[in-house]
């Protein structure tokens, strides 16, 4: 099946189930959003308060991968980039839909594309979510609590359905991404890269520079 067929249709099946099947919104749901995004926390579960924050660390994590690769696409890679840190795959998906395979880096990497091919950035993003699921973990989340907000909450529902999307999609970029740093067997990165986050970050740390080549 062709690739675009795939993503494509993997898009617009989140979409219809976000909307037409999830939960309905809770009453309550702006106002958690409100106090999560300004760190009023009193009262919220831990693990929610820990997904939240995650999701802002998986848009990172793909800056990684995406900067260098929409280099030799006819679509900015970019946009999209930035949009996932607001609507998350719902935003990555489309990019994955037209894209075509890039194993080679067309031109120099330049100062962004140092920056983000840099070990420091998967060091960081990694102990920022190594100590927000410890947060989530140990400080009292009530999984039962979860579980319930899951089943009555739009919000919860999708969001977590799209930290799993997330995790998903990233392993989907790491051939050509290795292609352009002279590796050609990816699966032992490939198979690190499906651990919810934590892999993705060892990727970017491990995986060989750019500038190595």
């Amino acid at each position: 099946m062709p690739r675009k067929l795939i993503f494509g249709s993997v898009w617009l099946g989140f979409i219809a189930y976000a909307f037409l099947l999830a939960p309905p919104d809770r009453p309550d749901t702006f106002d958690l959003i409100q106090r999560l995004s300004s760190g009023n926390l009193d009262g919220i579960n831990p693990l929610i308060v820990a997904l939240f924050n995650l999701m802002g660390i998986w848009p990172l994590v793909y800056c990684g991968v995406l900067f260098t690769d929409g280099r030799g696409q006819k679509l900015p890679a970019w946009p999209f980039a930035v949009g996932t840190f607001a609507l998350g795959a719902f935003m990555l998906l489309p990019y994955l839909t037209f894209r075509q395979p890039n194993p080679s880096i067309q031109t120099d990497p330049n100062r962004i594309l140092r920056f983000w091919d840099s070990r420091g950035v998967g060091i960081a993003l990694l102990l920022g979510t190594i100590v927000l699921m410890g947060y989530g973990l140990g400080s009292g989340g009530e999984w039962g609590d979860f579980v319930t907000q899951w089943q009555t909450s739009r919000f919860i529902h999708v969001m977590s359905l799209d930290f799993c999307m997330l995790t998903l999609l990233f392993p989907t970029l790491i051939q050509d991404d290795l292609a352009r740093r002279g590796i050609t067997q990816s699966y032992p990165f490939w198979g690190l890269s499906l651990l919810p986050l934590v892999g993705a970050c060892f990727y970017l740390i491990f995986r060989p520079k750019l500038l190595e080549q």
